[in-house]
């Protein structure tokens, strides 16, 4: 379907039922204390929203938002799974505190039911973290922490506008896991201009010094429209390169595999199988997710559709009733097997042979003899050491 064309009818969405996956909830906010020089993600701050919202504005139109998905889901034939994961994002979800937290968790289980094993995370900025600030969530539910350090560098943080001091991020981590929190992850970015192999050797070392189950590293993207990407324009700042890209993924993987760190996607790294950010592995095996908040995504059998931006407008739908969509897609057979393809491929656990269209199973023989792919014993296909640096290639390949 053409989404333009269903904006406008958008409050009744073509809702039909439920997948058979994982049902999880993303929680968006949208409030920063400053904004990032590389972030291109639905955010404002104080001064960029003055008095059109506010946080306590924000959380009432959650509130509304949570009860109109669960009246809507209510009429489904299947009835409404138990909620496997929460991911509350931003954004910085910390600046809410932690009794903001807490009131963003009661929301949820106001309006839906919990899995009794139900994983459920928040993403913070170390900055906005304290002891007590850990504590107070724990005890409020949430049972996994994501804390943005992107690197040990100064003058790195720097050249991403980050305002956290290197060291607040591991300290930050020690904090959580004193409060009782076994899964604590640390995200990374490697590739910002500037930064030197020993750079990355020095974060590393702090990843590791703290104690964490988890790891993201993402390289660093240039994307259009922010600060970051005018000074590359402008010749301030070079551009990101391949090469070194590679070879710094190379190297965050050897340190964290010899950690006990094993990669489980492309992106990302656990100590064990249980501490595995299970809210991710939903969307990427296809699950069905509710996304709440300013700009958030849902995606429910087969069904997309994403929320109005602005917090202000945001409300201003929630209070008129219906869902806060700008427009929705509903998802052709097509369009399911390229997003499985995509998804599925960056996976350890890889992509099942006979999933794959003749086309792309015509492609396997190649990229298995370029050592791209290898073809386990019970025929999937998983991505080798090189695959990974050239994932999205391997994708292109499968579905051409």
């Amino acid at each position: 379907m053409n989404p333009a064309a269903e904006a406008a009818t958008v409050d009744q969405l073509p809702l039909r039922d439920f997948g058979t996956g994982a049902f999880g909830i993303y929680v968006h906010v949208p409030f920063c204390a400053t904004r990032c020089g590389y972030c291109d993600f639905n955010t404002y701050t104080a001064g960029e929203l003055g008095t059109s919202a506010s946080p306590q504005s924000w959380l009432d139109a959650l509130r509304g938002e949570l009860a109109t998905a669960a009246e809507r889901f209510a009429t489904f034939p299947t009835a409404t799974p138990p909620v496997s994961t929460i991911f509350v994002g931003g954004g910085t979800p910390s600046l809410l505190g932690g009794d903001g937290l807490a009131d963003v968790l009661a929301a949820v289980r106001a309006n839906f039911t919990l899995a009794a094993d139900a994983e459920v995370t928040t993403e913070s900025n170390p900055e906005s973290t304290s002891p007590e600030f850990f504590a107070r969530i724990r005890d409020a539910g949430y049972t996994r922490v994501s804390l943005g350090m992107q690197s040990a560098a100064q003058h790195v943080l720097k050249t991403l506008d980050r305002t956290h001091t290197p060291g607040r991020a591991v300290a930050a981590a020690k904090e959580a896991r004193a409060a009782g929190f076994d899964h604590v992850n640390l995200d990374l970015i490697y590739g910002t201009p500037g930064e030197t192999d020993a750079d990355l050797d020095a974060s590393l070392d702090a990843v590791l010094a703290a104690g964490v189950d988890h790891v993201s590293a993402y390289s660093l993207i240039v994307e259009d429209g922010t600060a970051l990407a005018r000074k590359v324009k402008r010749g301030e700042l070079p551009a990101p390169d391949d090469d070194v890209l590679a070879n710094r993924y190379e190297r965050i993987d050897a340190r964290l595999e010899a950690a006990g760190l094993s990669w489980y996607e492309v992106s990302n790294w656990a100590a064990s199988d249980s501490a595995r950010c299970r809210h991710n592995l939903g969307y990427w095996d296809g699950g069905d997710w509710l996304g709440a908040g300013p700009g958030a995504h849902s995606h429910v059998g087969g069904v997309r559709w994403w929320n109005v931006k602005h917090p202000a407008r945001y409300a201003d739908r929630v209070a008129e009733g219906g869902l806060p969509a700008a427009g929705s897609e509903t998802l052709t057979d097509d369009e399911r097997y390229l997003e499985h393809v995509m998804l599925t491929v960056r996976l350890r656990t890889g992509l099942a042979l006979a999933d794959l269209a003749p086309t792309g199973r015509a492609a396997v023989d190649r990229l298995v003899a370029e050592g791209l792919i290898e073809v386990t014993g019970n025929d999937r296909l998983v991505l080798t050491d090189r695959g990974r640096l050239l994932a999205d290639g391997v994708v292109r390949d499968l579905l051409d």
